[in-house]
């Protein structure tokens, strides 16, 4: 017997995949050989901001050693230039070059097209808004589940 908490879950996951191929045929449509889907995705999160990889990290969840390793890989390729903080010599700050700004603008305008897309199989803006919702929910539950981000103490009555 499966719960919808579950299969919540599992939709969650494949939906996830599901959108990663969606950005890695993206990419090869516009021929990109360069770059891979998990990579795109951190190039938007920096979008037109300026941050170290530690907000990085935070921003989109990933795994730091993972960012890393991505970060060197979209430097070397010419999508992102680092440079050290003036500040904090340890701390280095990414930001995006011609070619990330472009590609950026090539997922913006995807999500753009994908947005009108769904109108025509009656996906509207309020059911992306209460999808969200439901996901922020689940989103603030699951944290609330682990030590580390200190919010184990909400209750019911939080959600």
């Amino acid at each position: 017997m499966t719960s919808q908490y579950f299969e919540s879950i599992q939709l969650i996951e494949r939906l996830h995949r599901y959108f990663l191929d969606v950005v890695k045929t993206e990419l090869d449509r516009k021929s990109l050989q360069d770059i891979n889907n998990v990579q795109a995705m951190i190039l938007h999160n920096i979008g037109r901001d300026e941050m170290t990889v530690g907000e990085l990290t935070l921003r989109g969840y990933y795994l730091g050693s993972n960012v890393s390793y991505n970060v060197k890989k979209m430097t070397e390729n010419g999508y992102i230039t680092q440079e050290r903080s003036v500040h904090d010599k340890r701390s280095i700050r990414v930001k995006l070059t011609a070619k990330g700004t472009d590609l950026c603008k090539a997922l913006d305008d995807m999500f753009i097209k994908h947005e009108d897309k769904l109108k025509t199989i009656g996906i509207e803006n309020p059911d992306l808004v209460d999808l969200n919702h439901t996901m922020k929910q689940l989103e603030r539950f699951w944290a609330s589940q682990t030590s580390f981000t200190g919010l184990a103490s909400l209750d019911d009555s939080d959600f």
